[in-house]
């Protein structure tokens, strides 16, 4: 009973990953990862767990985002071409805007 209490809560956690939340510019930003959909084996940029297909749903002055992730090397970063997320550092996440220039939102993880 144990285990299966256990392989369901896992299958849970796994449909509802949990936000993380974050200081943005001031404002509370709640950032939740998820894997998606993914029918491609063998990709090889797996960096954090992620894959292509993967997405960032970030929720920030009234507004949800869904970023899907792009397939840069390296840290997952998540972009849907006007808008960027990267949380190579966990405690400042990077994240932008591109409004001609870019323009950067000092961010920082919330306790």
């Amino acid at each position: 009973m144990t285990q299966l209490l256990a392989a369901v809560l896992a299958v849970l956690l796994t449909l509802n990953p949990a936000p993380a939340p974050f200081q943005c510019e001031g404002e509370p930003l709640l950032a939740t990862v998820h894997n998606g959909a993914v029918d491609a084996p063998g990709i090889p940029n797996t960096a954090s767990g992620t894959v292509p297909g993967a997405f960032i749903v970030l929720q920030w002055r009234g507004v949800s985002l869904q970023l899907p992730r792009t397939n840069n090397a390296g840290t997952p970063s998540y972009s849907d071409g006007r808008w960027w997320w990267q949380a190579s550092d966990p405690v400042h996440p990077q994240f932008a805007q591109r409004r001609g220039d870019w323009e950067f939102y000092s961010c920082e993880a919330a306790a």
